[in-house]
């Protein structure tokens, strides 16, 4: 029996059949392959992309240092400065400190004397043996809401001017501060006089001192000042507390005690 035509064609293209199903299935496996390393590149981009974002915020955020760094130097840099102007201060107030600190000169004996037995003589005229300091209180000097010196103060404020003329007295100093109570000035029909409480403090100062000077204190060694009502000694709640309140201080003192405004007794200021 001969061998039929179908099965001669089909005998010859089985092995060429067998042959290409390996090529088909190692194009599959590329394929896949490479959609897989598709997949990876675009991840890895997608990567990159976000470390790049990550590196501009980065440098954003280090450019904002750099600025806030830059400020703070400069603040350091003033910081340094006032720490060594501080420095240079303090040194200059320990320098200081050693005269400061040692005790004032007293009052001479005789002057001493003079200032004890003037205040013995006048009880409101009060004397600080420790200080060197005389203070002449206001109700023997003056009326309530008046700046005319009563008549019986002449002798008392001619008895101090004497200890000051004294050669022992010569170096000492006279402050004069007015003072009153916190009540108001009554107005007046003329229209004179003090129309408030600093300026009734101040005339009243000044008439002690215009006194002082026309007993032949010299200017130089005179001073002033005025507090209205504003450094009570009592609470202003009855009409004795009031008088306390309502008062001419004298303050005699030495060449060294310091006074504000007072050129020579505080040079460092000057």
């Amino acid at each position: 029996m001969g061998t039929r035509p179908w099965m001669a064609a089909a005998m010859f293209l089985a092995p060429c059949c067998g042959g290409c199903l390996a090529p088909v299935t190692q194009l599959n496996e590329s394929q896949a392959q490479n959609r897989a390393l598709n997949s990876q590149s675009q991840a890895q981009l997608a990567e990159i992309e976000n470390l790049r974002t990550h590196s501009r915020s980065l440098e954003r955020q280090l450019a904002r240092a750099e600025s806030q760094l830059a400020v703070l130097e400069d603040e350091v840099a003033i910081r340094q400065t006032q720490l060594a102007n501080y420095e240079q201060e303090r040194a200059t107030v320990e320098a200081q400190l050693p005269a400061l600190a040692a005790p004032r000169p007293p009052l001479s004996p005789a002057t001493q004397q003079q200032l004890e037995s003037l205040s013995r003589r006048y009880p409101s005229l009060k004397f600080d043996p420790a200080s060197g300091i005389s203070k002449l209180d206001t109700d023997v000097l003056f009326d309530s809401g008046q700046s005319e010196l009563k008549p019986g103060a002449q002798e008392m404020l001619k008895g101090l001017v004497r200890a000051l003329k004294a050669p022992e007295g010569q170096p000492l100093k006279v402050l004069v501060a007015g003072h009153t109570d916190d009540r108001g000035v009554a107005r007046r029909n003329s229209g004179d006089g003090p129309t408030n409480n600093f300026h009734i403090s101040a005339a009243r100062a000044l008439a002690v001192a215009d006194y002082l000077r026309a007993a032949g204190l010299p200017d130089q060694r005179l001073a002033l000042a005025a507090y209205g009502g504003h450094q009570p000694v009592a609470p202003n709640a009855t009409p004795q507390d009031r008088q306390k309140n309502r008062r001419v201080e004298i303050f005699v003192m030495t060449a060294d005690v310091p006074v504000v405004g007072w050129a020579d007794s505080a040079p460092s200021l000057y």
